[in-house]
């Protein structure tokens, strides 16, 4: 798979929102990858929004790192948020901030790449002390990678003119 920020891996435009909110279609104040990719590895805190199996949403936050354009997280292979993208990969992961919001919505995979694992592993101790900087897998929990499809972003101070959308081609 090409890395999102290989620009002809995605398409940059305006997000559709009711004409009341006055997005422009300029290119003008279009925010960058840069941009994104920066606000992902600043987030101390995702939230990851999965669908249960009877259709009800379920957000939990999340502690995690941003390595090569991609949201990494692990969880227990038992808990609900990992039931649900078993049965559904669909999913949408956001930064803390409102403020600055970063908003992924794509398609969870369980990474099973052992160079990922510990590369994920190091990410991890480096952002949250106290976190082991070596690992092995353990059976029990599971790591997962969001794979984009759309991502939207936007600075509030000068929305709408920040309102930024990418769509990723397959």
């Amino acid at each position: 798979m090409k890395s999102p920020s290989d620009s002809s891996n995605f398409q940059t435009d305006r997000p559709k929102m009711p004409s009341a909110y006055g997005i422009s279609q300029s290119s003008e104040g279009l925010l960058t990858w840069e941009w994104v990719s920066q606000c992902m590895a600043n987030s101390r805190n995702y939230w990851v929004h999965s669908t249960r199996t009877d259709g009800r949403p379920h957000a939990m936050p999340v502690w995690g790192v941003w390595l090569q354009d991609t949201v990494y997280f692990a969880t227990a292979r038992n808990s609900r948020k990992a039931q649900n993208l078993a049965a559904n990969p669909n999913v949408s992961v956001h930064t803390e901030s409102g403020d600055e919001a970063v908003i992924i919505e794509g398609i969870i995979e369980e990474v099973n790449d052992r160079e990922l694992f510990d590369a994920f592993t190091a990410a991890t101790a480096e952002k949250y002390p106290g976190m082991p900087s070596e690992a092995d897998p353990d059976p029990e929990n599971i790591l997962l990678a969001v794979r984009p499809q759309v991502v939207l972003a936007w600075c509030e101070k000068d929305f709408p003119k920040s309102a930024t959308r990418w769509r990723f081609r397959n």
